[in-house]
């Protein structure tokens, strides 16, 4: 509400906008593109800000001094101090910075679903009704100055952590049948996209370019 409210009058204002829009589906030539400036204010006035203050500590407690630790520090800042600490945890490394490479690690042989208590990814997706309009822009790409990045970094140092993370299967590498060296070469199925934004931030080189899809395209949560 706190967005779309600031969207309205700062971008419609007093001019004709909103009927053009009413009318024709689009903007007016003339319609001159407003920043929300109001928004960031609006948010600091709400109990939305006053909550999240309250909590702006624990997620980094964890990332500092693990599970335990930020355990204890989350139940003291949550349910006592209330965010009243005078002080606020730095975080100043980009979480794409975090993701190590691949041979850092030993291969994890997870169990296959049993469709009863676990299920794959496809059968998850299905439920979560997600849809995007076959008509619109993929709203998932691949940054113009990091093209080669998936097949030449991703997939060969990090072992293709996007297909991974990823809850929805957005992202395959598949057998690159053009290549003479069987390599490897991504696909993006961003009619998939559940929104979590897990690639825009985690991946190194932050590679991926997260725009906003079209109104009403992405999961359609039924029970929540």
């Amino acid at each position: 509400m706190l967005a779309a409210e600031a969207i309205v009058e700062e971008i419609m204002g007093e001019d004709n906008a909103a009927d053009s829009i009413a009318e024709t589906g689009e903007l007016p030539e003339d319609h001159v593109p407003q920043e929300v400036a109001s928004y960031a204010s609006k948010l600091e006035s709400s109990w939305v800000h006053d909550e999240l203050y309250q909590v702006r500590n624990c997620h980094q407690a964890f990332a500092k001094w693990g599970t335990v630790a930020g355990l204890a520090y989350t139940g003291l800042a949550a349910h006592v101090l209330k965010g009243k600490e005078p002080w606020t945890l730095d975080h100043t490394t980009p979480d794409s910075k975090a993701t190590k490479e691949a041979k850092d690690f030993e291969p994890i042989d997870y169990p296959a679903p049993d469709q009863k208590l676990t299920f794959d990814l496809l059968t998850n997706l299905q439920r979560s009704g997600t849809y995007h309009a076959e008509d619109q822009p993929a709203h998932l790409r691949i940054k113009p100055n990091a093209q080669e990045f998936a097949e030449s970094i991703s997939i060969k140092d990090f072992s293709g952590p996007e297909q991974r993370f990823c809850p929805a299967a957005v992202y395959e590498y598949v057998d690159d049948a053009e290549s003479k060296k069987a390599e490897k070469k991504l696909v993006i199925n961003a009619q998939n996209c559940v929104h979590c934004k897990c690639c825009s931030i985690k991946m190194p080189g932050e590679y991926i370019d997260w725009t906003v899809p079209e109104g009403g395209g992405g999961p359609q949560y039924q029970v929540m």
